[in-house]
């Protein structure tokens, strides 16, 4: 592996939280250029060490956040799912995925097999829906950035 995938990698096995291209890129600093940061995500996708998942936002429009499958000491990651602050567009983990056996449960009925799922859900955030109407709680300051337990 190249030493910009291995780079782009590395951040998204050490985030907190989804990524987008432009926050990998900003992560990277000067060593690659925008381009390269996305041929590299495309490239962790098609070799299954990151996934994505498309996400509109109000201000930020529509974009693909990354996140890591493996990590880094090459141990499969936990499936996780995301809430998004529609304010402070803080990311906050779900927790572990309770949508498993749901769709076990559909393939069992349909008679199909699910490759992938994703779920997201978009609101306020705790701390952004306390300080409504006011400029506390925006930003990437907000309590919101958070994982949850």
């Amino acid at each position: 592996m190249t030493r910009s995938r291995r780079q782009v990698l590395a951040i998204l096995q050490r985030a907190q939280q989804p990524l987008s291209a432009a926050a990998v890129h900003h992560e990277l600093g000067l060593c690659c250029d925008q381009a390269t940061v996305y041929r590299t995500l495309h490239y962790l996708e098609e070799q299954e060490l990151a996934e994505s998942f498309v996400l509109h936002c109000s201000e930020h429009g529509t974009e693909r956040y990354y996140t890591a499958i493996l990590g880094e000491d090459g141990e499969q990651l936990p499936h996780r799912h995301w809430f998004h602050c529609t304010r402070c567009h803080a990311f906050i983990e779900l927790g572990n995925c309770a949508v498993s056996a749901m769709v076990r449960a559909f393939e069992d009925s349909q008679h199909v097999s699910v490759q992938h799922h994703v779920l997201y859900l978009t609101g306020l955030c705790q701390t952004c829906l306390t300080h409504a109407g006011s400029d506390a709680g925006s930003g990437p300051a907000c309590a919101g950035n958070k994982t949850a337990p």
